[in-house]
């Protein structure tokens, strides 16, 4: 099974781009969980804890406020007027 490649966004910066196993976000339809071969999607994020499972194992998470996030062909953005997440660090191959 192939990865899906993330993009966290931040108003103000890139927060945090890599490979991952699988996204969970709130949307304002409610939670939605992001796996490799996911159908195109654009939702709208509600405020929440999103969750990033890193390929290498780790497990990321990040309080996010209201944005969007777009799913198509395994590429994941998402893009949040404020991400609050302190130890979340961008990858060295980023």
């Amino acid at each position: 099974m192939s990865d899906l490649t993330v993009e966290l966004v931040a108003a103000d910066r890139r927060v945090w781009t890599g490979p991952a196993r699988f996204v969970r976000v709130r949307t304002v339809e409610g939670d939605l969980g992001v796996m490799p071969g996911h159908a195109p999607i654009l939702g709208v994020l509600a405020t929440g804890v999103m969750l990033i499972e890193a390929t290498d194992g780790q497990r990321h998470e990040a309080m996010i406020t209201e944005g969007f996030l777009s799913v198509d062909h395994d590429r994941v953005t998402i893009v949040a007027q404020s991400v609050d997440a302190p130890g979340l660090r961008m990858p060295a191959n980023a």
